[in-house]
């Protein structure tokens, strides 16, 4: 089978030749533009497997290149890159059907799995919404940002109760808890959500390294228990895990 063709359009040389070089090394083939219009331009758009496109560029943007590729039915799944962080661009671009919204610099392992992601079209995550708890605001804030970057559809809590008390509850395919946390603690969260029949997968994140909570919780079927700071990547691959958890009926230590 030929290798998939990743196109790369960005207006650094620079980059291009970064993001082009990464590419190949992980065994794909690659061709780099320096503007949206030489890529619909070329003869390769329609071989193009996987398309990663710098968000700010000179002539046409990367929005409005995937919207002209979405008006011609080309559906050619697409990495948003970007050296800015522009939330309302990265709403409109996931809307769209974005595959990920990565920010520069991006490590090689962050960006290997979301071509895999992209050339897998999504199936293992799409539609799944991912509930963050946290009482520190710049983490909740993060972590959403990072969940929603993925492809995912994310919704930030404060609180535990202000979780169990959601309609959104019901439809979580995932939960991200800090484990302290004033009022109900993330363990308490977890035994509370069992205690119910409510057998979300769950990531505990914390700032504390404490065995015994790590035990607790990972011994009550947590899929996860991870440091903060965390990287990207990491959280994607322990949201994965736990989405095929979820599916499967079965939890994964971490």
């Amino acid at each position: 089978m030929a290798k998939n063709l990743i196109s790369v359009v960005d207006d650094d040389g620079a980059i291009r030749r970064t993001t082009s070089f990464l590419i190949e090394s992980f065994g794909f083939r690659a061709a780099s533009f320096e503007s949206a219009e030489d890529f619909l331009k070329s003869d390769v758009l329609s071989d193009t497997s996987c398309l990663i496109i710098d968000m700010q560029m000179p002539g046409m943007n990367g929005l409005q290149l995937q919207s002209e590729l979405v008006a011609a039915s080309c559906h050619i799944p697409i990495i948003f890159i970007t050296a800015f962080d522009d939330a309302a661009a990265r709403e409109r671009a996931m809307k769209a059907g974005a595959v990920a919204f990565l920010s520069k610099p991006f490590n090689d392992e962050e960006l290997l799995q979301t071509i895999r992601l992209a050339l897998r079209g999504k199936s293992e995550l799409i539609g799944s919404l991912i509930a963050v708890v946290d009482d520190d605001e710049s983490i909740l804030r993060t972590t959403t940002f990072l969940v929603e970057s993925f492809g995912l559809r994310a919704a930030a809590f404060r609180s535990a109760e202000a979780f169990l008390k959601s309609d959104l509850l019901v439809e979580t395919s995932c939960l991200i808890a800090d484990v302290r946390m004033p009022g109900m603690n993330g363990l308490e969260l977890q035994k509370e959500l069992a205690a119910t029949g409510c057998h979300i997968p769950i990531i505990f994140i914390t700032a504390y390294n404490d065995k015994a909570s790590r035990d607790r919780a990972m011994q009550a079927g947590a899929v996860a228990f991870l440091s903060k700071p965390f990287k990207d990547e990491q959280l994607l691959q322990t949201v994965r895990s736990a989405l095929r958890a979820g599916d499967s009926g079965t939890k994964t230590g971490g």
